[in-house]
């Protein structure tokens, strides 16, 4: 057995990830059973095919195959002793020599109108042959098709009873029975308020006689409404895992196919088969697949779509709260669901799953870092702290990476260098060291960053820097300034939106300022400097000289009768006014930071000389240079 020094680099490494996610348990290893055996349709057809072979090369009689011209030969010499005469063919035996026994034969039998005259001629024993057709009708036909069906019946036995080709208005929900939903609220952080509301649900189902007993009932239906990725579904299998009920889960896209009425179908079967596991929890997943408003579509609605949607109401309407069975759904776009599903008495209870907090993504990370092995320097509020916006999916991504990466390293620990460059690739993208850039244009990025960084530290209500990079990441990222938050935000005032927008015309005012000229590499700022500037302008009324009038309609889906509506509710001359009135923001926003980088631009040359060198600085040594003290931690 080789020792570790002879191991490849690759099994080291694959080593070290699965020690990684998963330490190794001598106890589990030491109680592990053998694979069990299972039987397959192809061991019975390799050897099926290998007895047809078999009985064919191995077991057949040694029959020689002659042409028909050397056949009447042998028959003019008077070798053949006996023959067989077919339709098709000619079977006979030759007489041995010297004690030998007979040697049979075949041949094709040719038309031949003298062969009878010869035969009687050479006095050679000669007998017809009788083939009957049922028997190779039987053999050709009946018996092929039997295996065939045996084998259809086979498959379609171990694809399950939703895949048959008579079983398309059976749902094609997957059922987990009350001990196969391993998940509880204890897997389940970020989301306090949430799951309390589904507290309710799991009491019912554990105790229904609580609420009937004062005439109360349970909601009918609950809809989990938040953006992707914040564990809607995750949320569903813990009211099932807690409650120890039935629980069956399916896509709202997987109702509709190309026949019609079969999403009908499913709908009725999905609502019977609920009723028949009562108390039981129904879960649809992407409602929206399902439940878009109807007759909204100028270019004709999907009938069979509409159809399916009516059957889920009126199976909703017509259903007893009192039975046990709870509905449950997930969307990320509750705007573009039919008003019909979302009344009192169908989905009458909304739950939000939003974005986590500080708090909660601490939570988070502490249940996706379970099993992984942690470095005692990781701390994880830090780490939460600088994951502003970052959903449940996002944060256990976040933590594989760095998993990964501590591997790849060969450490035994998830260290915090790990956590620091998964964080860059999540949020940048993936470093790209190798992108040959001319020395013209990494000094024009260096400026163009340590423009950003150092308005950054100088306007006051801005997050602060965490470090300045000037290594290419992502499909279009030149460099980066990353900031790190000291607090979650949930409203923006005039002077916040006023101080982001200077951060964002920083490096298209460091490169005025030091090359007298501008490149491309400011616009992605520009466009985002622009919507805030008209969001401040339109929407917020942060404007004197338009005053507390909001001129954006809320944006409405697609398709919706309010999308036909115009878009502007004002003048053309009101128009003029506002992109005026944006100009002016953008204007003001540009001296200011102009002002700002002129004074300091000392350090500007000095931070980007800096960059060039090292191509990473944190943001400490930034602060240092302008003699700012550190911000205090997150709290």
């Amino acid at each position: 057995m080789p020792s570790n020094e002879e191991k490849k680099p690759e099994e080291k490494f694959k080593e070290k990830l699965s020690n990684l996610f998963n330490p190794p348990d001598p106890q589990k290893k030491k109680n592990a059973l053998p694979p069990k055996a299972h039987f397959s349709i192809w061991y019975f057809l390799i050897v099926f095919f290998l007895f047809i072979l078999i009985q064919q090369y191995l077991l057949a009689p040694k029959v020689e195959t002659i042409p028909y011209s050397r056949f009447k030969q042998y028959l003019a010499e008077g070798q053949v002793s006996k023959l067989t005469i077919g339709p098709d063919s000619i079977t006979g035996a030759l007489k041995g020599k010297e004690g030998k026994p007979d040697r049979e034969f075949i041949t094709v039998r040719v038309e031949d109108p003298n062969l009878v005259k010869e035969l009687d001629e050479k006095k050679v024993d000669y007998s017809g042959l009788y083939q009957s057709k049922f028997l190779n009708n039987l053999l050709s036909w009946i018996i092929p098709i039997g295996i065939f069906i045996l084998i259809w019946r086979y498959a379609m036995k171990r694809m399950g009873p939703g895949y048959g080709v008579m079983s398309f208005s059976k749902s094609k929900a997957k059922l987990f029975a009350e001990n196969g939903v391993k998940v509880t609220f204890a897997d389940v952080a970020g989301v306090e308020e949430a799951t309390e509301e589904l507290q309710e649900v799991v009491e019912f189902l554990k105790n229904p006689g609580k609420f009937q007993r004062l005439g109360g009932r349970i909601p009918k239906g609950v809809l989990l409404v938040g953006p992707p990725g914040t564990g809607k579904t995750l949320l569903a299998k813990a009211v099932a895992g807690e409650a120890n009920v039935p629980f069956f889960s399916i896509s709202g896209s997987e109702f509709v196919e190309m026949f019609v009425g079969v999403g009908a179908a499913r709908v009725r079967d999905l609502f019977a088969q609920g009723n028949s596991h009562a108390p039981c929890i129904i879960f649809i997943d992407e409602l929206d697949a399902l439940g878009k408003a109807r007759g909204m579509n100028p270019m004709g609605g999907h009938d069979e779509r509409e159809q399916t949607l009516n059957q889920l109401l009126v199976e909703m309407d017509g259903f007893e709260s009192n039975k046990g069975v709870i509905i449950m759904a997930a969307t990320n776009r509750p705007e573009i669901l039919d008003p019909a599903l979302l009344r009192p008495g169908r989905f009458d209870r909304q739950v939000l799953v939003d974005r986590p907090d500080i708090n909660g993504r601490e939570a988070i990370l502490k249940i996706h870092s379970k099993n992984v092995l942690l470095s005692p320097e990781v701390d994880l509020h830090q780490i939460a702290a600088r994951t502003p916006g970052f959903v449940g999916a996002d944060l256990a991504n976040l933590v594989n990476e760095a998993a990964l990466l501590a591997a790849r390293k060969n450490k035994e620990t998830v260290e915090p260098a790990e956590f620091d460059e998964a964080i860059d690739r999540v949020v940048a993208g993936l470093e790209k060291k190798k992108r040959v850039m001319s020395p013209k244009e990494k000094e024009i990025v260096a400026y163009h960053e340590s423009g950003h960084a150092i308005v950054a530290e100088s306007v006051p209500q801005v997050d602060p820097v965490h470090k300045i990079s000037i290594i290419p990441r992502g499909i279009a990222a030149l460099g980066y300034t990353q900031q790190q938050p000291t607090e979650d935000r949930y409203l923006m005032t005039r002077s916040e939106l006023l101080d982001r927008l200077a951060v964002l015309l920083g490096g298209r005012v460091a490169e005025e300022i030091v090359f007298g000229e501008i490149s491309t590499g400011a616009q992605n700022d520009l466009q985002r400097a622009t919507d805030i500037a008209r969001a401040m302008v339109t929407e917020y009324g942060m404007s004197d000289r338009l005053g507390l009038v909001t001129y954006e309609r809320e944006r409405q889906p697609l398709f919706f009768p309010e999308s036909f509506a115009p878009s502007k509710a004002y003048s053309e001359e009101k128009a003029a006014e506002i992109d005026e009135e944006v100009a002016r923001v953008i204007e003001e926003a540009h001296q200011r930071v102009r002002g700002i980088l002129s004074e300091r631009r000392k350090v500007l040359d000095d931070l980007a000389h800096l960059l060039l060198e090292r191509e990473i600085v944190p943001g400490e040594e930034l602060r240092k240079m302008l003699g700012k003290p550190n911000p205090s931690p997150p709290s």
